[in-house]
């Protein structure tokens, strides 16, 4: 997630477009009901101790993991570390979904595929959760299209290149682009299983919001049938720090994610909130 608060930077132009859409609401629609209140995810990077990492996950009621893997997991001895996690998370009803991405792989999909094999073969993770930013790359300004139309294609060979379920990281602003004449985050949606939209503001409802500027994606999750997860961010950012509960710490963080949760709770398409990341946020002060 090198491009993270990339989301905080984008012109109020954009913002205002997501806030103008309505509401995605309708409980049911497409099959889909609303997460309970206080579902939780979290991102994992780094290599810290399973045992802590479970245990801190259970307090907060995470019910998903994304572990990131390195495409060399099975020879750099990190495996063993993973697997202790998937033993006690499961007892837990904890899934691991395997963390991954990188910008080249929009160009290099024989890297992905490979690590998506690296990441089958490991037995451990229940999905897939790709974080891989194409606007982080020159392309989207140089060749738009041509870069919306690589990631697309990796997004097609990674769907059926598995059976795990997959899922990605999208920026809430997708929905100002198109690729011909379909929309970009539509495009997204029809290639994955869900998405967790990186919605970081330091409020969780109201104008410029978390939940304000994801309600583009939960009304294009709910005709698609398609979840969505909100997500929340616990890095400093010295770029955007409305973008993050790093100041406001751990007690306001928790009152307003509480607020998304009681704000949609007919609304079909949410998933939860996802929390970026394990050791920062963690590490919140009260």
């Amino acid at each position: 997630m090198r491009g993270r608060w990339r989301a905080g930077l984008v012109s109020g132009i954009l913002v205002a477009a997501a806030l103008a859409l309505p509401a995605a609401s309708s409980a049911g629609s497409a099959g889909l009901t609303p997460a309970p209140a206080g579902t939780r995810a979290m991102w994992l990077w780094g290599d810290p101790p399973a045992a802590e990492v479970v245990d801190w996950a259970y307090q907060k009621n995470v019910s998903e993991i994304f572990v990131h893997v390195s495409p060399a997991v099975l020879t750099n001895g990190d495996l063993a570390r993973i697997q202790e996690m998937k033993a006690r998370a499961t007892p837990l009803n904890i899934k691991l979904r395997a963390l991954g991405g990188d910008p080249a792989w929009v160009a290099d999909h024989a890297a992905a595929l490979r690590w998506q094999r690296t990441v089958v073969a490991t037995g451990v993770f229940s999905g897939i959760h790709l974080d891989v930013e194409p606007y982080l790359l020159p392309g989207w300004t140089t060749n738009l299209v041509g870069t919306q139309t690589a990631f697309l294609d990796l997004l097609d060979k990674l769907r059926v290149g598995s059976t795990l379920p997959l899922e990605a990281d999208v920026p809430f602003w997708y929905g100002e682009y198109r690729i011909g004449r379909k929309n970009f985050a539509d495009e997204v949606l029809r290639r994955v299983g869900a998405v967790t939209v990186m919605s970081y503001r330091d409020t969780g409802t109201g104008p410029n919001s978390i939940l304000g500027i994801s309600q583009d994606w939960l009304a294009r999750g709910k005709a698609a049938g398609k979840r969505v997860r909100l997500g929340a961010e616990t890095v400093p950012l010295a770029d955007c720090p409305h973008c993050t509960f790093a100041e406001e710490g751990a007690t306001r963080l928790q009152e307003e994610l509480a607020e998304v949760d009681a704000a949609t709770r007919t609304t079909a398409a949410f998933a939860g909130i996802a929390v970026h990341r394990y050791g920062t946020w963690r590490a919140l002060p009260d």
